[in-house]
C-alpha cells in the first residue's frame, strides 16, 4: 500500500524515534508498505517517520540494492564527500551536504536478526541521510546551501 509522505513542519519529523521492540507481522506490513511507497515516490531512501510513525526502521533503495535497516548504530564513519541532497519529505529543494564517504552500521532485519554493513559513497549518504531522521534532524539542519530543485 502506498502511504503519505509527511512533509517538513509535521512535528514527528523532529521526533527522536523509538527503538523497535517487536519484531511481528505488523512490523513486516510497516515495511512492506514502505518498500512501496519509496517505489512509488522513486526515492533512495525512506524512514518510518516520513510515514508518520516514530520507530528507529528505514528502507534504502540504491544501486546496491535494496535494504532495510532496524534499529541502526553508526560503528564508524570515514572519510568526507559533499554532494546535493534531497528528501521526499522537503519536496521541491535541494542542498549541498557534507557526509562520510564510508560508514559501517549495525541493524536488524525484520526478523530480529542482528547484522553489519559497510556502505560507501552514494550508498552512504543515503544511510545516512535516512539515519539521521530517525534522530529528528533534516539534510536542510546540515546543508550549506539550500534552493529549489529546478536550479
Amino acid at each position: 500500500m502506498i502511504l503519505d509522505i509527511v512533509q517538513v513542519g509535521d512535528p514527528v519529523l523532529r521526533q527522536k524515534c523509538k527503538p523497535v521492540t517487536r519484531f511481528d507481522g505488523e512490523l513486516c506490513k510497516l515495511l512492506d508498505d514502505m518498500k512501496d511507497t519509496l517505489k512509488h515516490a522513486e526515492g533512495a531512501g525512506l524512514a518510518a517517520p516520513q510515514v508518520g510513525v516514530p520507530i528507529r526502521a528505514v528502507a534504502v533503495d540504491v544501486e546496491e540494492g535494496y535494504f532495510e535497516f532496524i534499529n541502526p548504530i553508526f560503528v564508524w564513519q570515514k572519510g568526507e564527500q559533499c554532494g546535493p541532497e534531497g528528501c521526499l519529505s522537503v519536496r521541491g529543494k535541494m542542498g549541498d551536504v557534507t557526509r562520510p564517504s564510508k560508514v559501517k552500521i549495525v541493524f536488524q532485519d525484520r526478523k530480529g536478526d542482528k547484522y553489519s554493513l559497510v556502505a560507501r559513497d552514494f550508498f552512504a549518504r543515503a544511510v545516512c541521510h535516512e539515519l539521521d531522521h530517525l534522530d529528528g534532524v533534516l539534510y536542510t539542519d546540515k546543508a550549506s546551501h539550500v534552493r529549489d530543485s529546478e536550479d
